[in-house]
């Protein structure tokens, strides 16, 4: 099968490819580097032809809701109409669990795009996962000095891998529309990963949680970003814990001997 993967240089993106391509497929990222803007829609035509599905795992760092909505309407009408020019078969968007109704700062980008997928003439799927296990370690490193804020937050963090394992299953499968969810295999208080982190890392900062205001305060503080076990259809769980990544990033990270 042949796949366009958009935001293929990102996190996610890049193990999507690697993942892909060790199932046999053949791959294509789509980037400026190749020609191609996903802002303005230049060169996608031409990269998309012969191609049967396109993965958009492409991402924008902004908690403005305007910015990430933006973003994510622009990018995916760029897709879907050049998809439908080139005769892709397939959408498939990686997108968040528990952001319904949350239409507010980047989930509201997240929605906007899921909106604009069920509009559009391609057949998809909309695959959400619960936030990553590198999620902490993003929000420590937005912040200097020795005190650092994290919101209140439950989740169920997954592993990045999995989460490409379970991109690349639902390529192979073809369209199915929303799917079920896949969520970490354990709770856990996001400012309490990011201590671990950092006591793993042997930095000595403070963490401390606030509250964050509005909608999306809300949302974060209230438990459902981590999904629903006992939703229908149920959730797919990750294997990977948040220390089990941890001791496998140290090993990684660790010195030849």
């Amino acid at each position: 099968m042949r796949i366009a993967v958009a935001g293929g240089s990102g996190t996610v993106g890049a193990q999507c490819v690697d993942t892909l391509r060790a199932r046999g497929h053949e791959v294509s990222i789509l980037s400026r580097r190749a020609g191609i803007d996903l802002r303005d829609g230049s060169g996608l035509v031409q990269a998309l032809d012969g191609m049967d599905t396109v993965l958009d795992v492409t991402n924008v760092m902004t908690l403005s809701r305007r910015r990430a909505r933006t973003f994510f309407q622009t990018v995916t009408t760029n897709l879907l109409r050049a998809e439908r020019r080139a005769g892709v078969t397939h959408h498939l968007i990686l997108s968040i669990v528990g952001i319904d109704g949350v239409d507010a700062a980047y989930y509201a980008g997240k929605l906007a795009q899921e909106q604009r997928v069920l509009n559009g003439d391609t057949p998809f799927t909309i695959a959400r996962a619960t936030q990553f296990h590198e999620f902490a370690g993003q929000l420590l490193d937005t912040q200097r000095g020795p005190l650092a804020l994290l919101p209140r937050t439950l989740v169920r963090p997954v592993a990045v891998h999995e989460v490409a394992e379970r991109l690349a299953m639902l390529a192979d499968a073809g369209p199915q529309g929303r799917v079920a969810d896949l969520i970490g295999p354990r709770d856990e208080v996001l400012a309490d990963l990011a201590r671990r982190q950092l006591r793993a890392d042997g930095i000595t900062r403070v963490v401390r949680e606030v509250r964050f205001p509005g909608a999306y305060g809300r949302c974060l503080a209230s438990g459902r970003l981590r999904g629903d076990p006992t939703g229908n259809p149920g959730p797919v769980y990750g294997r990977t814990t948040f220390d089990d990544w941890l001791r496998a990033r140290r090993r990684d990270n660790a010195p030849p001997r």
